[in-house]
């Protein structure tokens, strides 16, 4: 039904910026594959097999982030989709469910904050910024940001959808704006 093509990581670390260095530097990855797109050229209603489905892709970019990120803890994170222009915006929103997003959480040791989304339909070599937020708490500040993902320039096709879920180990290197800290969330509860 639906065939991993293509996979791609994409690995940024960081201790500098605007003039202060950082012992605890910042690593973000961007892990993505490629898959086949099953409903080019048609319409269909009842979208629950291709989310079904996407349980054993969320497998599959899960064990790929727990090896881009090696012996870095995760904290937050985001995901994303782009559709080839044969496809639909709701063919990558198919296969970014929570059904996805799962098997993910359950690699990385847990996680209970929803988790920041973008999907648009693109070409081959587009870029896509992918909303991060704290894995546990969406009121933490600190790890509101994003990550540039730019595909390689064959992909996707016409008739493919890149899936893309990245994570970092901490917040942004200068976060100052207050408000809840990594360290203080208690709740576990998706907010604080």
């Amino acid at each position: 039904m639906i065939k991993v093509r293509n996979k791609f990581v994409q690995i940024e670390d960081r201790s500098f910026e605007a003039g202060k260095w950082h012992e605890e530097g910042l690593r973000r990855a961007a892990v993505a594959i490629v898959v086949n797109n099953p409903l080019v050229g048609k319409y269909q209603e009842d979208l629950t097999e291709f989310v079904e489905a996407s349980a054993e892709l969320g497998a599959i970019v899960g064990d790929m982030l727990v090896e881009a990120m090696g012996s870095y803890p995760i904290q937050s994170y985001g995901k994303a989709g782009i559709v080839g222009i044969n496809g639909e915006l709701e063919h990558a929103n198919m296969l970014l469910t929570t059904t996805f997003a799962n098997p993910i959480r359950e690699r990385i040791g847990g996680a209970v904050a929803w988790i920041s989304s973008f999907t648009k339909v693109g070409v081959p070599g587009s870029s896509i910024d992918v909303p991060m937020n704290h894995k546990d708490a969406v009121y933490v500040r600190s790890h509101y940001g994003a990550m540039t993902v730019t595909l390689s320039n064959d992909v996707p096709h016409a008739d493919e959808i890149a899936l893309i879920f990245c994570a970092a180990n901490r917040g942004r290197l200068n976060a100052r704006v207050g408000g809840l800290k990594h360290e203080e969330v208690k709740a576990f509860d998706g907010l604080k």
